[in-house]
């Protein structure tokens, strides 16, 4: 028995139901992952959104608290010139409340009298314009405040647009309180300053006066001397020619005038005489060394031998009395000839020797040698001590006032400073430097035919 044939057309009509199913299956799971999609997106954004959020947030507050901290006094106007803003400080001043400022007029939070100046104050400005007015704000109390010092500039927005004006001020109370302490210790610094010249001077003077008491020592001494011998032999000769007078005859006047030995006194007259004319000579140079030192500032400078201020300077300087003897060695040309005032390089001078003479105080053989010379139409003069040198840290700021590294009230830190500003203004140098054994100190003069300084000291 045969098997009846299948219907095609059966399964057909089965088949198609089923692959639409599954077409919208693939479909709902597209849809769900789209879902899952959009979903986490969201997720996503809502995170960042908050992040921001939070960040917006603390600079807001972070604004805020700087606003509140500020001691000037701030204020916000839209275009129209109505508060926007204000912080504590102006709050503070005022006495009102931000509800009782914000919105209204500028104007009319100030007085009556100020209210055309702070007008002005908003109108015309560009972004890098100040301006400054005094202005008094009305208080809480229905009076005003003491003036205020204001300035403005325009508030840009993000469009680089003018959107208001930011006024900024302080109360000028404050402002007259500061510059009065600014100029009271600016004046006590000033007196200090001239208190330490001064008493720099007067160091210098009592080195100076030191050493020109011993250099006037010896040829007052000597005149002195002249001026007793001379007394003598005028009683000599006052009694011999007495006796003359009287006609004592010629054997008693031969043996007077042996004794009294007329003779001798005859023939050391001249010798005493010129001896105190010398004497009295070199107290004399002395002297107009000393009118040369006492410069004013206002003498024509002059060419001068620097030699011979060196000499001087080292012998004057040398002798103080308070300090343990040191000879100086010198290494000196004949001449050499600068332009300028000598009284000031000799205060140069001495001031380094001084310097030096410090430095090898403690030294068991202290030295000390000056030298000289002309090189490439300088005058040259370098000054060496075999002392502990100066310390490293030390050399870049031995030229700046009132350092020292001496104890207090032995130094005032100027010397060097003054010696540094001297030379500089003759159109010279002034170096230091530290050797094996000791510092050195150089500084160098232009010669007097290669720079006239006239313009640099008058």
């Amino acid at each position: 028995m045969s098997e009846a044939p299948k219907d095609p057309g059966l399964l057909g009509k089965v088949a198609a139901p089923l692959e639409l199913t599954e077409l919208q299956e693939t479909a709902w799971i597209e849809v769900i992952q789209k879902v899952d999609e959009v979903y986490s997106d969201l997720i996503r954004y809502e995170v960042e959104l908050e992040r921001k959020n939070t960040e917006l947030e603390e600079a807001h507050g972070f604004i805020a608290n700087i606003l509140s901290s500020m001691s000037e006094i701030l204020i916000v106007c839209d275009p129209q010139r109505r508060i926007q803003n204000v912080n504590a400080a102006c709050l503070q001043l005022t006495g009102l409340g931000e509800r009782d400022l914000v919105g209204k007029p500028i104007g009319e939070i100030v007085s009556e009298a100020d209210q055309p100046r702070i007008q002005r104050l908003c109108v015309g400005q560009s972004g890098s314009a100040v301006d400054y007015v005094e202005v008094r704000f009305r208080t809480a109390g229905g009076g005003t405040s003491d003036p205020v010092s204001l300035n403005s500039s325009t508030l840009i927005d993000h469009d680089n647009r003018p959107a208001g004006v930011v006024l900024i001020g302080r109360p000028m109370g404050e402002l007259r309180r500061a510059y009065r302490e600014l100029n009271d210790a600016h004046s006590s610094l000033k007196r200090a300053q001239q208190q330490l010249v001064q008493s720099e001077k007067m160091a210098s003077l009592g080195r100076l006066v030191a050493g020109v008491a011993h250099e006037l020592n010896n040829p007052i001494s000597f005149i002195y001397g002249n001026a007793h011998s001379l007394e003598s032999y005028r009683q000599k000769l006052v009694m011999y020619l007495e006796a003359i007078h009287e006609g004592v005859d010629e054997d008693k006047l031969a043996q007077l005038r042996q004794r009294l030995r007329i003779d001798h006194i005859l023939g050391d007259l001249a010798p005493l005489v010129e001896g105190t004319r010398e004497g009295a000579a070199r107290v004399s140079d002395i002297v107009k060394s000393l009118r040369r030192l006492s410069f004013t500032g206002k003498e024509q400078p002059e060419a001068f031998d620097l030699v011979r201020v060196l000499k001087t300077a080292a012998q004057w300087s040398s002798r103080g009395s308070g300090r343990r003897r040191v000879d100086l060695e010198l290494d000196l040309p004949e001449e050499m000839t600068v332009t300028g005032h000598d009284g000031q390089i000799h205060q140069v001078v001495v001031n380094l020797i001084e310097n030096a003479l410090d430095a090898v105080e403690g030294s068991d053989t202290p030295r000390v040698s000056l030298s000289g010379q002309t090189r490439d139409g300088e005058a040259v003069v370098t000054l060496r001590d075999n002392g502990p040198g100066i310390p490293d840290s030390d050399l870049m700021r031995i030229f700046d006032p009132f350092f020292t590294t001496k104890s207090v009230g032995e130094g005032t830190g100027l010397g060097l400073w003054i010696s540094y500003g001297i030379v500089k203004d003759h159109g010279g140098t002034l170096k230091a430097v530290n050797r094996e054994s000791g510092a050195e100190f150089t500084f160098t003069l232009p010669l007097a035919q290669n720079l006239s300084i006239s313009a640099h000291l008058t």
